[in-house]
């Protein structure tokens, strides 16, 4: 997992992003348009990266999929200490 974890958030483009919702779905479970609104971001650029995120087991999601609300998954909280660490280096 710790693998994956370093090649999504800090391997491609799109990584500190998906650091930001990670970390930001860690503080409280949002949908897709609050992270957008949140974050100042697209909300397709969110769609995409939650995608991805979810596509790596990093987020779940629950409910319906336009009010779907994003999580990290517990795998991704057993790891929670990789995330910090890539977290400092991306800021």
């Amino acid at each position: 997992m710790e693998a994956v974890l370093w090649y999504v958030l800090t391997g491609t483009r799109g990584g500190p992003n998906r650091v930001r919702i990670l970390r930001t779905v860690d503080d409280r479970p949002r949908n897709a348009n609050q992270l957008a609104e949140d974050l100042d971001l697209d909300y397709k650029t969110v769609r995409h990266h939650l995608d991805v995120l979810m596509d790596n087991d990093m987020v779940t999601s629950s409910g319906d999929d336009y009010g779907a609300v994003y999580l990290p998954t517990d795998r991704v909280q057993h790891h929670w200490e990789t995330v910090e660490q890539i977290t400092e280096e991306v800021d």
